[in-house]
């Protein structure tokens, strides 16, 4: 049985939870070897991750691990019955000890993702993490300086830089097909909320003592609710706005395309500019839609009905000149992607899915075809691509950190910006050069015991 006692006893000096890939023996599998991977909790998710997973080849599920029991036994049951044999775990640095493993799936909620992920590839596995990837700024930007200090291989889960045909229409934008590309336009997504204390429920059963305790990892704790454990990316202390319309729900996916588009993706903006006030504002309703007489009739990707939160318009500027436009409301809004205004037209990017106002612009011979398969299944097959050779994958660390941190500057610009008064961004120390109250948000205090290793 898992405690928090046992599971932090060595928290008083990191180094003895980083194990290096040497003292480990661990070695990368060669182009023909199975690749052992373990997931690491085992909510939402991890059930697409794991669905995903189980219709490839060349990839096995060794181990799963979660702090709450229950879903660990149910995880097993699910893979037991689809024919895998797995090792359950409530702590992943023992499941990392004991089994082979190659690489780490890490889906657990966002404020428990730097920590984990850090140890995991201090410990000598590769890693895919969860987008967002991180809780703030500062705290990506460490996860960057781990991945390269321990030489692991990251694959961010912002699977639509593994689509081809977002990869194709991206790079018809980063090309000059539309010429100089004047701004982008992208939803007004809401930040999320903060928690109210309540009064504590009882804790759910069959869950080991202290699971709770581990669950709040960096946070401040507080006493179990079923709002929280359930509703966790609504919350500020635990995400970025993680609903589906939320900054880091479909907003990272949004901010990563037009990162990709820009092809910008080791770099950022250099203003950042709070539109008008913070409202609380309906999103609008989810459906489907064609966006010009070019589309393929593919889902649109809208909002999500009667949801409710904080937003204002944002409007970024890259140093190219390029604005970022984040303000599209209602049923016009590509709610996974962007659409790129240029010299020469439009261009909407959608997750598997395009559409222009000059169709000619998008009727390429050698436009890929849509997916045939579960959409995450390119981006993992890269992830273990790469684990075998070492090489650097579509949405690695790094991109991931650059996309993450447009959702944290959209919502610093709403706690701390002025109507009007552009907030001046250092792209490359990741700083405000004219806003301290900014600075002091691109990072927040961890609980003890829940330091990051070096």
């Amino acid at each position: 049985m898992i405690t928090r006692r046992t599971f932090l006893k060595t928290v008083a000096a990191s180094a003895p939870l980083i194990i290096s890939a040497d003292a480990l023996g661990a070695t990368s599998p060669g182009a023909n070897d199975i690749v052992n991977v373990a997931f690491i909790g085992l909510g939402g998710r991890c059930n697409d991750i794991a669905i995903a997973c189980l219709g490839m080849k060349g990839i096995r599920v060794a181990a799963v691990c979660d702090c709450f029991r229950p879903r660990v036994d149910s995880s097993l049951a699910y893979l037991e019955k689809n024919g895998v044999q797995a090792k359950g775990y409530t702590d992943f640095r023992e499941m990392i000890e004991k089994e082979k493993l190659d690489g780490v799936m890490v889906e657990t909620t966002t404020h428990a993702r730097a920590w984990i992920a850090c140890h995991a590839m201090a410990m000598g596995v590769d890693a895919y993490i969860e987008k967002p990837m991180c809780l703030t700024i500062a705290e990506g930007r460490h996860m960057v300086n781990v991945a390269r200090k321990y030489k692991r291989v990251t694959q961010v889960g912002t699977q639509q830089r593994s689509i081809a045909l977002n990869n194709w229409a991206s790079d018809l934008v980063k090309n000059g097909a539309l010429g100089k590309v004047k701004e982008v336009l992208a939803p007004n997504f809401m930040s999320p909320d903060p928690w109210k204390d309540q009064p504590g429920e009882p804790l759910p059963e069959g869950g080991d003592e202290g699971w709770w305790d581990i669950w709040t990892n960096q946070s401040g704790f507080r006493p179990y609710h079923t709002q929280l454990h359930r509703n966790w990316a609504q919350w500020w202390d635990y995400d970025g706005g993680g609903r589906c319309y939320g900054v880091t729900g479909w907003g990272t996916h949004s901010y990563d395309q037009i990162q990709r588009g820009l092809g910008t993706s080791e770099t950022g903006p250099v203003e950042v500019l709070l539109e008008e006030p913070v409202q609380l504002i309906p999103c609008g309703k989810f459906e489907k839609r064609e966006i010009s007489p070019d589309e393929t009739g593919a889902p649109y990707y809208g909002m999500a009905k009667d949801q409710v939160g904080p937003r204002a318009k944002v409007r970024m500027k890259m140093a190219s000149g390029t604005e970022l436009l984040l303000n599209m409301d209602g049923d016009f809004a590509p709610g996974l992607g962007a659409v790129f205004v240029g010299e020469k037209g439009r261009i909407e990017i959608n997750r598997d899915a395009i559409s222009s106002d000059n169709p000619e612009l998008i009727s390429g011979a050698d436009r890929p075809p849509k997916l045939s398969v579960n959409e995450t299944e390119p981006h993992i097959q890269n992830w273990i691509d790469c684990i075998k050779s070492r090489g650097r994958c579509n949405a690695d660390i790094e991109y991931g950190q650059r996309s993450s941190s447009l959702c944290y500057l959209v919502n610093i610009a709403r706690e701390v910006g002025q109507v009007g008064k552009a907030l001046q961004w250092d792209p490359e120390k990741e700083r405000f050069t004219n806003c301290d109250e900014g600075n002091a948000l691109l990072s927040r205090p961890r609980r003890e015991g829940w330091e990051l290793p070096a």
